[in-house]
């Protein structure tokens, strides 16, 4: 691909070009496409051919469910344990709700319709409520009985109506799909459902009706963003977002300003750029699902998984699904581009050897370093483990679990290294880290992370209201090794022990671990975690919240609700302390 320039090749420091100090196994081949499946029939010779389950103790159905029957207005949950009397608010999940749409089914679970969720929890009682996100694209499929769409995974069938004159236009016109189904944020006194386009949706916190659709693109020149802005403590929001001009492609901060009313509108109407960075790679802009914020700058990680314009074009004209347009240069490096939050400005730029992330678990300054942690992959093959068919298949699939396989690291960063260092030595001075920073030949900084724990964790959530960009000691997560004893385990990691506690039930699947703060803490992991629950194998129609005791990791109490219909896992939310 002749706009990736070369800085230096990997095998520089790593004669094999795979190794690495986080992650130990080998890399995708050098431009490889999302399409696992392709390749991974049951006439595979790789595969298990005496249909033995090859993880017995992980049942990924949970992910293959689809709600029938929304739960409108609330219902009560039977209560065991305790639940904290202090503990008052509503916790918010959006996540995939229904796989199909009448006779068809979509192609990859990111393509699910949207099922909001809400834990309302009030005086030691938790009540369950579910929806649909009405997105334009739901209410489409739902009205057409059919899959009308083309969506991250899924290719639509082409209406006969529609000529390849239609196809071209669709390519300039601003028609994307606005299924708003990974994530929850609030702005102000609101709260939105988040995908990775930028349409969001305004969802009523008390019903979970959706409300209005606000197309951020209106507001400041963005074609998509992350779905994990920043909301800081004065209710500022900040996010990642690309823009496309003639002068290129450039990865932009979005700065939402807290307004004196707190209604979102304005907050939109208030947008603007606060700093743009020029895409690495002209016609190959990166793939990033989040991003870093401390007091002083951005933190933007431009990974080799890249988006090709010009595949995105032909996909446009032949209706083909996003995930065709997606290209991994393992050879490449992965850029990381601090930006001073002062003027905009790139204040440093470091390479690592390629790796795949979709969460930055946290960041902070000290002592002239950038501490950067972050759930790493070796490359993304995670994403083509999450096809459909490639999760029906998977327990006769002996390459699952590595493909899945990730780690926590962290990368630090030396803000002021010294600039005539020799290649080998080593440019971190900080104390009690194990990450490593050196010169290339061309002088270019290379940084090798540290491996927090020797367990795959993912959706990572911090005491994110007093942490956030700061100094911390805990993260929590969900287990992401489905070749564990028990592939439903919630995890706390001690980043400065390096040591971990962990929860899990057998048959049980917790979601995203949401801490909230006990009132008039003292200690950072003083509160506890929240976590939404589903049960496998037969136990289809049963949902839960969980109560953790953050310090002791230890259940302090729980929901149980039985549903009218199954009950897929979700993916991240939000919690709202009562006013």
């Amino acid at each position: 691909m002749s706009s990736i320039p070369k800085f230096l090749n990997v095998k520089e420091r790593c004669p094999s070009g795979t190794c690495s100090p986080v992650l130990a196994w080998s890399p995708l081949p050098q431009k490889r496409q999302l399409n696992f499946i392709k390749n991974s029939s049951s006439n595979n010779k790789n595969y298990n051919e005496n249909k033995q389950p090859l993880y017995p103790n992980c049942d990924f159905t949970i992910w293959l469910r689809s709600c029938q029957e929304e739960i409108k207005f609330p219902i009560y949950g039977k209560i065991s344990g305790e639940i904290p009397k202090w503990l008052n608010g509503s916790l918010i999940r959006n996540g995939p709700g229904s796989l199909k749409v009448a006779d068809e089914e979509f192609t990859h679970l990111f393509d699910s319709s949207g099922l909001l969720h809400k834990f309302g929890i009030k005086n030691g009682e938790v009540t369950y409520q579910c929806r649909f996100l009405q997105s334009d694209v739901y209410k489409k499929n739902w009205k057409a009985k059919r899959i009308v769409h083309s969506e991250f995974g899924t290719k639509i069938v082409e209406d006969p109506c529609h000529s390849i004159f239609k196809r071209i236009a669709t390519v300039f016109s601003k028609e994307v799909s606005d299924n708003s189904m990974i994530s929850v944020y609030p702005f102000g006194d609101e709260l939105y459902a988040f995908g990775e386009t930028p349409m969001i949706h305004r969802i009523d916190s008390e019903t979970l009706e959706t409300k209005e659709k606000v197309n951020i693109g209106e507001y400041v020149s963005i074609v998509n963003h992350t779905s994990h802005p920043h909301v800081l403590k004065s209710g500022t929001v900040y996010n990642l977002g690309m823009s496309i001009s003639s002068s290129g492609i450039y990865h932009n901060i979005v700065e939402f300003p807290q307004t004196e009313t707190g209604f979102s509108k304005s907050m939109f109407e208030k947008a603007r750029i606060v700093a743009s960075v020029p895409a690495r790679w002209r016609l190959h802009p990166s793939y990033m699902h989040s991003f870093g914020i401390t007091d002083n700058y951005y933190i933007i990680v431009e990974q080799p998984l890249s988006i090709s314009v010009l595949g995105l074009i032909s996909s446009k004209l032949n209706n083909e699904p996003l995930a065709g347009c997606f290209r991994w240069y393992h050879e490449e490096y992965t850029r990381i581009t601090v930006i001073s939050r002062t003027n905009g400005e790139v204040f440093e730029t470091f390479f690592s050897k390629s790796f795949f992330y979709l969460h930055i678990i946290n960041q902070y300054e000290m002592d002239n370093h950038i501490v950067l942690d972050i759930c790493m992959y070796k490359d993304p093959s995670m994403l083509d483990c999450m096809y459909i068919e490639t999760m029906k298949t998977m327990q006769q699939n002996p390459d699952y679990a590595k493909m899945f396989r990730g780690r926590p690291a962290r990368f630090v960063l030396p803000l002021e290294p010294i600039r005539d260092a020799a290649e080998s030595r080593n440019l971190v001075t900080l104390k009690n880290v194990h990450a490593k920073a050196y010169y290339m030949s061309n002088k270019k900084i290379l940084v090798e992370p540290e491996k927090l724990c020797d367990i795959g964790c993912e959706t990572p959530r911090i005491n994110y209201e007093n942490y956030l960009g700061k100094p911390y000691r805990y993260f929590y997560a969900i287990s992401a090794d489905v070749d564990a004893d028990n592939p439903g385990t919630l995890i706390k990691v001690d980043v400065s022990s390096h040591s971990t506690k962990t929860w899990c039930e057998k048959n049980c699947y917790p979601s995203e671990p949401i801490f909230v703060p006990s009132p008039d803490s003292k200690t950072e992991d003083e509160g506890v975690i929240l976590s939404a629950m589903v049960w496998g194998e037969e136990d289809t129609n049963h949902v839960g919240l969980l109560i953790l005791d953050a310090v002791t990791f230890t259940e302090l109490g729980r929901a149980d609700f039985q549903t009218l219909s199954p009950a897929p896992k979700c993916l991240h939310g939000w919690y709202l302390p009562s006013k």
